[in-house]
């Protein structure tokens, strides 16, 4: 590549000239490094050192006119026009703390709030890989777009990738990063390096929806310290945060440490408990010149409260913050939905600097630790055995006091046969209470022989993680540049069911009380967790249930050539990528006897990719920027086994994803305006999804019996999105500054996937052939976005910054069973008799949400004291408390039209949709000391 490229390339003169300076703090006077300085349309960049100093080197351009642009997390940008004509030392170049900066915290705070609402995070998105960008439109889909669960170009956080110190974060399990691992860091990730969607990436081939690397090396933090104190109503009610760097010290190390903690009993939604602490301390010793080491580790343990999707019949009888996982345990909030993650993260990075052309990175990570979410068991039995004959008596009823039989709309559900009592006294139970009994939940356990018939229990994936990778970098000359690198990743995942808490019961049978056995089988097999230990009693933090192993491994190689010059940057990458995953049964599941125990086959993805990008330098303040990829990817584990909790059977002809993405961006930048206008278009081909769900009305069982709780396999699935995005900002005097920006989105099923439905309660799966889904919409935010802003800085240290913001055009998710043949046919296979086409079109169609405006306002304040840095920090989100729904789906429990129609007819429907709603007005305060 570089042979055909190279003579294509004209030699710069010998003749060189030097640019050098040193940044410091405007305020502190501390020396500032890892300052990013480069050269407008020109490729030449570098970053100061610990000292704050930069040393640019340049060949004679015949143009002595540059931009020289200044840039650094947490500081205002600075364009300095200079004349250059021989070496020039700069002096001390002061740079202004940008106090805006602290909106991090705001998109933090809004991916704490996704984590929050399930254990699949179905509106997980990219903004917080967008904090570091100074890009107008990235900025608004970070700070204020992102409390919608907006996704920039409706990509999930699986097609984004995140980086410490040049390692890749994202999980094996779903291909998304944990951001609970690295919670409340956020001061010692300021150095943040963004690379947009599939443009030239150093480290690695990158994502399609971009990707973040965080520099978390104790050299790269200025010397000083910060404390701060937070208070908020969002997903935590108060935080504190302590950090300090020490910069070089006599004998070439230094050292940087980081404690926090969050805390809530309760935030904006009901019962979402939030106990969260975070450290950080990282080490480094500079060798000689050329060789660095960094040690670094985080721990961020984290426990908190879930919260539910709502009816419509919900919603009206409890309101938007109402959330039904919690209830009082001895006067205190106890939820039972819990998510805790407990994972630290030690990393290992040697820097070499083999000579002024050539840098080598080389990086081991241990990770190690496990996540957990609790919920509540009501499927305990007592075990009976009678002349030979074994059965289970007793079991629970669903706890959940939002449960479809518990509500009004359960009693008025036949039209003559309304029972209104009923319907009144479960109206007014929900009103008064409303919440989970614990009282009640600990009395049916001590009524019995001590066996439970209730427990908490918790799901739990236990990981060890080792990961290496060598990042190579080799400056050519002034025109080329070639990036390589190479790395292993290595997961050893445990994922088991365990007993929290036995809830004042002795012990409790570990069988599975819903399953039923087989006509002619040995009473009691069936229902069997493990075949090797059958009817087994567990206790407190015993394993039961299901327990099984994932190995995954993943190897890459990665190259990339990049070519610069006055007028055009060219680059070309390309990459080859390994994945293996294997599941390890340890339990002999009584309905999977032959498939469940012991090792799975196991399963290979080859990868590869290639991806290219050229940007025009029209002039010095316009250019034209274009790239295109096409790459594969391997789909996570969760969706490449139907069903690991009980066997080993894999998906239907699993497959790695195939990815085409194109985009095409017009930038102007000038002092007091700037713009971008991109466009452009993704196509993922061949995606397999697996869900979970309960299902009434399943045709082809051959019984009239037809409900059944599923595993639902979409395999050959092709999504398509394509759109427009629009950031500008303009200066229209030196403190007042006009922001506006625009998505533009249309992202749909671009065909229609196979369906197959498999579950314990029949033998062989259902292959209900293709779900028509083409061109409906794809959940997941608005795919329409506007917003206008207005900035006011004064020169006094104090600013202010207000938006309004328009959201459209967001859709509910779909349930695509109902999208099959199965929607036409009764149990026996046979065509409905009362289905109707036209009423079939009408319920069908998928739900889009209404339009809204949402009005943030966010502002601060900042005081010099001597060689101290005091600051506050306010926003408001949703000042005017706007009702909105920010996703949902529809409950699959009504499979066919005949079921679905009787459901829709009633008043109020047993099974209608789900939804989220968005919060109403927020706050979150900050106060900050720096010195």
């Amino acid at each position: 590549m570089a042979i055909v490229i190279m003579p294509c390339c004209m030699m710069m003169s010998s003749q060189q000239m030097t640019l050098s300076g040193r940044f410091v703090d405007n305020f502190t006077e501390v020396p500032l490094p890892q300052v990013k300085v480069s050269i407008e349309n020109k490729s030449l960049e570098t970053y100061s050192d610990e000292n704050g100093e930069f040393s640019l080197v340049m060949s004679f351009m015949e143009d002595s006119q540059i931009i020289l642009r200044i840039y650094k997390p947490g500081y205002l940008l600075k364009r300095l026009a200079l004349s250059i004509t021989a070496t020039k030392d700069l002096g001390e170049i002061l740079l202004q703390p940008d106090l805006s900066f602290e909106q991090n915290q705001l998109a933090t705070i809004s991916l704490s709030d996704a984590e929050l609402l399930s254990e699949e995070s179905e509106f997980d998105n990219i903004s917080g890989i967008l904090q570091s960008s100074r890009d107008v439109f990235l900025n608004a889909a970070a700070f204020d777009f992102s409390q919608t669960f907006f996704r920039p170009k409706g990509l999930g956080s699986e097609y984004a990738k995140i980086m410490i110190n040049g390692m890749e974060m994202n999980k094996f399990y779903d291909g998304r990063p944990q951001w609970s691992n690295w919670g409340g860091l956020n001061d010692m990730q300021r150095n943040q390096v963004f690379t947009n969607g599939i443009s030239a990436l150093d480290e690695q081939f990158g994502g399609l929806g971009g990707t973040t690397n965080i520099i978390m090396r104790a050299s790269k933090y200025q010397k000083g310290g910060r404390i701060s104190f937070s208070g908020s109503n969002r997903s935590y009610t108060g935080r504190v945060m302590a950090t300090y760097a020490s910069g070089e010290q006599k004998n070439g190390w230094y050292y940087a440490i980081s404690l926090g903690r969050r805390f809530a009993e309760g935030a904006y939604i009901d019962g979402t408990t939030y106990d969260a602490n975070s450290a950080f301390l990282s080490g480094e010793k500079r060798i000689s010149e050329d060789h660095s080491i960094n040690f670094s580790t985080l721990y961020t343990p984290n426990i908190r409260g879930k919260s539910a999707a709502l009816t419509r019949e919900i919603f009206d009888l409890k309101g938007r913050t109402y959330n039904p996982y919690w209830g009082f345990q001895n006067e205190k909030i106890r939820n039972s939905r819990i998510r805790e993650i407990r994972e630290p993260i030690f990393q290992l990075n040697h820097y070499f600097h083999i000579s002024d052309q050539m840098k080598l990175n080389t990086n081991l990570m241990y990770q190690f630790g496990e996540t957990s979410n609790s919920r509540i068991d009501y499927g305990g039995t007592s075990l009976n055995i009678f002349d030979g004959q074994t059965s289970f008596f007793g079991s629970g009823e669903n706890p959940d006091p939002s449960y479809y039989q518990k509500l009004p709309s359960y009693f008025l559900r036949f039209e003559n046969n309304q029972n209104f009592e009923s319907a009144y006294r479960s109206r007014n139970e929900i009103l008064e209470k409303g919440q989970l009994d614990w009282n009640e939940l600990y009395h049916a356990n001590q009524t019995g022989n001590g066996d439970a018939v209730y427990v908490l229990a918790n799901d739990v994936n236990k990981d060890n993680q080792f990961s290496a990778n060598s990042i190579f970098e080799y400056t050519i000359n002034e025109t080329l540049k070639l990036n390589s690198s190479v790395r292993l990743s290595r997961l050893e995942s445990q994922n088991f069911a365990r007993v929290k808490d036995l809830l004042g019961a002795d012990r409790f049978l570990d069988i599975d009380s819903f399953v039923q056995d087989k006509y002619g089988s040995i009473s009691g097999i069936a229902a069997q967790s493990d075949l090797n230990n059958p009817n087994r009693f567990v206790k407190e933090a015993d394993r039961y249930k299901y327990n099984y192993d994932i190995s995954a491994t993943e190897a890459e190689v990665f190259s990339q050539l990049q070519y610069s010059s006055n007028k055009l940057d060219i680059f070309i990458g390309g990459n080859f990528e390994k994945v293996g995953y294997q599941r390890n049964g340890n339990y002999r599941n009584g309905l999977f006897s032959e498939n469940s125990f012991r090792k799975s086959a196991e399963l290979n993805f080859n990868n590869f990719g290639l991806k290219a990008g050229s940007v025009l330098k029209i002039s010095g303040r316009q250019n034209l920027e274009a790239n295109l990829a096409y790459f594969t990817k391997a789909p996570g584990f969760r969706n490449t086994f139907i069903n690991p909790r009980q066997n080993n059977e894999l998906v239907n002809n699993p497959d790695s994803e195939k990815i085409s993405a194109l985009d095409l961006s017009y930038r102007y930048r000038s002092s007091p305006i700037n713009v971008r206008l991109t466009g452009y278009y993704s196509l993922i081909q061949d995606i397999t999804e697996v869900s979970y769900y309960f299902a009434d009305g399943l045709s082809g069982l051959d019984r009239e019996n037809t409900t059944a709780f599923v595993q639902e396999s979409l395999s050959k699935m092709d999504k398509q999105y394509y759109g427009l995005e629009l950031g500008a900002e303009s200066h229209i005097t030196p403190s007042i500054k006009l922001k506006t920006a625009l998505a533009l989105g249309e992202y749909v099923y671009a065909n229609n996937p196979e369906v197959e439905i498999s579950s314990a309660n029949f033998d062989e799966n259902l292959n209900y052939g293709k779900a028509y889904l083409k061109n409906y919409h794809l959940p997941g935010g608005p795919q329409t976005a506007a917003q206008f802003g207005v900035e006011y800085r004064d020169p006094d240290f104090w600013w202010f910054s207000t938006s309004i913001n328009y959201f459209a055009r967001g859709f509910l998710d779909i349930n695509p069973l109902t999208r099959t043949t199965n929607f036409q046919k009764d149990f026996d296979g046979l065509p409905l008799n009362d289905f109707d086409k036209n009423m079939a079109t009408k319920l069908l169609k998928q739900e889009q949400f209404e339009d809204y405006f949402l009005w943030n306002a966010v502002g601060g304040k900042s005081w010099r004291i001597k060689d101290k840095y005091v600051g506050t920090f306010v926003s408001l989100n949703n000042i005017l408390n706007k009702l909105y729904k920010s996703g949902g789906y529809e409950q699959a429990r009504n499979a066919n039209f005949r079921n679905l129609k009787e459901d829709s007819d009633r008043e109020l429907p047993l099974f209608s949709p789900k939804y989220w709603f968005g919060q109403g007005t927020t706050y979150f305060m900050n106060v900050y000391l720096r010195f």
